[in-house]
């Protein structure tokens, strides 16, 4: 085990745990408040030039979660007489790991053995993570929690533009562009140090249109707010590429010059006619000619797409549809235009390309491209023959466990799937079945609270390594003091078990040392990170991918730009999608007729294992909640405050009422962070995109009532 980094005695310059903005801040060493506190406390740090010093207040209180008092301190294992979960010592906990995943793989074949990571993991982790998946375990079964994040934005991009990355510019561009139309996305609750570039567009003279069914904070910053059904933005998109063409408005030299496959996407869009249109989505012909209007008149445009829009059962398509805007108004490869993703977590964008999902080997390459296989295997130093090819998907994975033919044992690294996967009830059972289930993790999550084996990782602040934040700026987190004694990093973990697991190299503890791994493995692809060094990140506040390694001074600097020149795909042309519209995986009937939506509030951060253990963000926000309208309320006999049951083909949830207008009367809407009876992914659908594999998180069929004489969340 690498000795962990000493205290440093001055201001550490790094960068937040939670959201992809990855906000600068400084952690100043202070002397801890009582024994297990923090001995340190987060500053603003005005230098760094996406937030500007601005946090929000998770950023602001993320020392909390280095407390003793909220972490684990110490490994866990299932005592074999009790069936609890019992304190132990390091190497009792890693040998009953090892030796689970090494009886599984002999007993059910390497295919029996699963690794599920997360979208807040560093690079060197993800990347590791995927390593070891595929070099000791051998197994093909490895995919993320991000799956569940941007893979339908991501493969959209590729399809559209031959490469995925968030924003193909940076942050700050949103701020000069002329209207900007943000779908299913809620910054000012979700990555609220972003809404200043939203007010500087104002400011500026731009217009900013909202697409979303709840009136959030967001929404109220708009010019127009498009109120559509949960589940038809695909069809709204049509609608608005259908005025776009109808009134004339078409880039006609920019789609003949940059682009292929218009006529089919022409065809699609005129079937659907601005009055079809408002029948499925619910948004007024007149809304609809009011956003065509501001943003065709605009001299530029951006559509920035998040969750909302994505998490769909045809996601994919949906994104495609937003992108075909922005092509046919020429909006997309120029200066101040074009579409991007607001990737939700903090390492959404970097934790897919280097390995850890299903299809992907690090840079961004297809595993199942021999070019690829054999460039990755030389730095590996194995036969591309001996790596696995694609696994399984999120849901895929974690439908299939304990089952025959499915996966029997598996390694799970910061997530916690018992709270954030759809239909969260069956994937605790799944998980239950299992033979062996070993977490690593900062706290006791609901899902640790069910493994055999819980390691306790260390966090941010006290380990180095990279982020890539959603503009694809890689970013670099310093440590600024050790972690507790019984804490050790995630890769000392992948080191000791790939050890006890006959793979002796390949496996260093030390971050900078995986980097300029990852570093030779990602060049030449995509996401090409070889030239880029933790020495150049620290001087530039970041460098963004692609970076090649050049042979001669002057370093490349960067691309902070993308397709000014020529789209990412073969002849350098962006690609239309051509997909109608078609209903959500499940509409609304007599026995459930609500939708019912998911999302985020302000004061907590995916599944709040780490957020709701911060005493100043559970003040703020201490527990789940319905939001419904008030005619709805009315017709329910509800009032605020009263105990709701939710109900859904999969299961039941209970919470309290919170009755608003900012909600459709036809639509109930969830935070998703929170476990037991109000777990709102108990209800969720996991219906899958066919292409991204992305679960129908934002709407499925619901009927809601009075919760029973003592039932509450």
């Amino acid at each position: 085990m690498a000795p962990a980094p000493s205290p440093t005695p001055t201001p550490t310059d790094t960068h937040c745990p939670y959201c992809s903005l990855q906000c600068g801040m400084r952690l100043r060493p202070v002397a801890p408040a009582a024994p297990g506190e923090p001995a340190v406390a987060v500053e603003e740090r005005p230098d760094f030039p996406v937030n500007q010093g601005a946090l929000c207040g998770k950023g602001d209180n993320a020392a909390a979660v280095l407390s003793a008092h909220v972490r684990l301190t110490a490994p866990l294992v299932r005592d074999r007489r009790t069936g609890r979960l019992r304190e132990a010592t390091w190497p009792e906990a890693l040998d009953r790991a090892a030796r689970g995943l090494a009886a599984t793989a002999e007993r059910h074949g390497r295919d029996a053995v699963g690794v599920f990571g997360g979208g807040g993991l560093t690079n060197e982790k993800a990347y590791l993570l995927g390593k070891f998946a595929r070099v000791v375990l051998r197994t093909p079964n490895i995919d993320y929690n991000g799956r569940f994040c941007m893979s339908s934005a991501a493969a959209a991009q590729r399809r559209a533009f031959g490469l995925d990355r968030g924003l193909p510019f940076p942050l700050e561009d949103v701020a000069r562009t002329g209207c900007l139309v943000l779908v299913g996305a809620n910054p000012a609750d979700t990555m609220p140090p972003a809404v200043r570039h939203l007010r500087a567009l104002r400011e500026a003279g731009g217009r900013l249109i909202v697409v979303d069914p709840r009136r959030t904070r967001t929404a109220e910053l708009a010019d127009l707010h498009l109120r559509p059904r949960p589940g038809t933005d695909l069809a709204l998109a049509l609608g608005l590429l259908h005025l776009v063409i109808a009134d004339g408005r078409v880039d006609e030299t920019f789609v003949a010059d940059r682009t292929s496959g218009y006529e089919r996407a022409r065809t699609v869009a005129m079937a659907h006619w601005p009055e079809r249109v408002e029948r499925i989505t619910g948004v007024s012909v007149e809304h609809m000619r009011q956003a065509v209007a501001l943003f065709c008149d605009a001299p530029t445009g951006m559509v920035l797409t998040a969750r909302g829009g994505e998490q769909h059962s045809k996601g994919v398509d949906t994104v495609g549809a937003w992108i075909n805007l922005c092509l046919a108004t020429g909006r997309a490869g120029r200066p101040r235009s074009g579409y991007g993703c607001l990737t939700g977590q903090g390492n959404g964008q970097g934790g897919r390309e280097h390995g850890q999902k299903a299809d992907q080997l690090p840079g961004y390459r297809a595993i199942d491209d021999p070019a690829a296989r054999a460039h990755v295997a030389a730095v590996w130093g194995v036969d591309p023959d001996d790596l696995p090819g694609p696994g399984r998907s999120a849901y895929e994975l974690l439908d299939t466990a304990g089952t025959p033919g499915g996966v029997r044992a598996l390694l799970l690294m910061g997530s916690n799937p018992v709270v954030s996967a759809p239909h969260a009830g069956h994937v605790t059972e799944r998980l239950r079945a299992l033979d062996h289930l070993v977490v690593c993790d900062v706290v006791l999550s609901e899902t640790a609270e069910l493994a055999d084996v819980v390691l306790p990782s260390a966090q941010w602040a006290e380990e180095d390594g990279t982020m890539t934040n959603l503009e694809g700026r890689v970013i670099l987190r310093r440590a600024a003091l050790a972690p507790p004694p019984g804490v050790r990093t995630d890769l000392a973990v992948l080191h000791a078990l790939a050890t006890r697991l006959g793979t002796d190299k390949g496996f260093p503890e030390d971050a900078e040392e995986v980097f300029d791994e990852l570093g030779r493995a990602s060049a030449g692809g995509q996401a090409d990170y070889s030239g880029i060094t933790y020495s150049r990140i620290a001087a530039d506040d970041g460098v963004f991918w692609p970076c090649p390694a050049t042979d001669d001074p002057p370093d490349h600097p960067g691309t902070p730009r993308l397709f000014l020149d020529r789209f990412a795909t073969p002849d350098g042309r962006a690609r239309f999608a051509d997909a109608g519209h078609r209903p959500a995986a499940e509409e609304p009937d007599a026995d459930y007729p609500l939708r019912l939506t998911t999302g985020r509030v302000l004061a907590q951060y995916q599944s709040g294992a780490q957020t709701r253990r911060t005493a100043a963000l559970h003040r703020a926000a201490p527990g789940p909640f319905v939001e419904l309208h008030p005619r709805l309320a009315a017709r329910l006999g509800v009032t605020d405050g009263d105990q709701l049951t939710v109900t859904s083909r999969r299961g039941r949830a209970t919470a309290p009422a919170r009755v608003t207008t900012a909600i459709r009367p036809d639509t109930v809407f969830m935070p998703f962070h929170w476990p037991g009876a109000g777990r709102a992914n108990t209800l969720t659908n996991p219906a899958l995109d066919p292409v991204s594999r992305m679960p129908e998180f934002k709407v499925c069929a619901v009927r809601v009532e009075k919760a029973a004489a003592g039932e509450r969340s």
